[in-house]
């Protein structure tokens, strides 16, 4: 397993420079005060004298991620700058997902990464779609495949077999975001007019009264 996710790491960070600024430093661990720090990246960075091999580590991967919390059957675990101060100026984040069967890690866009997926275990049915004309590409993969998921295009992973699936995914981003198509649309807050949204999606209002409930 640790083999695969250095892999994807080192992959990942080919695609680092067009999107998240180069560093100037060997590395800025991020801080949230701003005692003795420079400000890089939208974050403060710790004086190098107070710098720990800590700074750099985060422990838990190897634990499952809790599906039966979702009504979706699925755990994303995000290991981003936010969680793994060492992250911050050096573009990358990594994450685990775990799904239930038949769990479903919904469309959803990361609009400042691309991401990069292995399957450790199970099948997963996995899918982006272009921006106009909307093409659709998707594929079913098996532990050990791997699939692209190109920065800000919606994609999804859902598990089509009756047993627990796991994998592993490293983004180009050290905060690549996360939106969620169906909690955006219907979950906003304040909500999106209903009218808005029956005339987008050629819907009766109740039935989108009946999906912003949902959310």
């Amino acid at each position: 397993m640790k083999v695969v996710i250095v892999a994807i790491l080192a992959l990942a960070t080919t695609l680092v420079s067009a999107y998240d600024p180069s560093p100037l430093q060997d590395f800025c661990v991020a801080i949230n005060n701003t005692d003795s720090a420079v400000f890089v990246n939208g974050k403060f960075c710790k004086d190098p004298a107070y710098v720990t091999a800590n700074d750099f580590f985060f422990p838990g991967l190897n634990i499952p991620g809790n599906t039966a919390a979702n009504k979706l059957g699925s755990s994303v675990n995000l290991v981003n700058v936010d969680k793994l101060t060492g992250l911050n100026t050096l573009g990358i984040s990594l994450a685990r997902l775990d799904f239930a069967p038949y769990g479903l890690n919904p469309p959803h866009i990361h609009p400042r990464g691309t991401e990069l997926l292995v399957v450790m275990e199970g099948t997963l049915l996995v899918g982006f779609v272009t921006s106009n004309p909307n093409k659709l590409f998707t594929k079913v993969l098996n532990k050990g495949d791997v699939f692209v998921f190109p920065i800000g295009l919606i994609h999804f992973q859902f598990n089509i077999g009756q047993t627990n699936a796991v994998a592993f995914a490293g983004l180009s981003s050290q905060n690549p975001g996360l939106i969620t198509i169906a909690n955006a649309v219907f979950g906003s807050n304040p909500p999106i007019n209903t009218d808005v949204l029956a005339k987008a999606f050629q819907l009766d209002k109740n039935v989108v009264d009946y999906l912003q409930k949902q959310f």
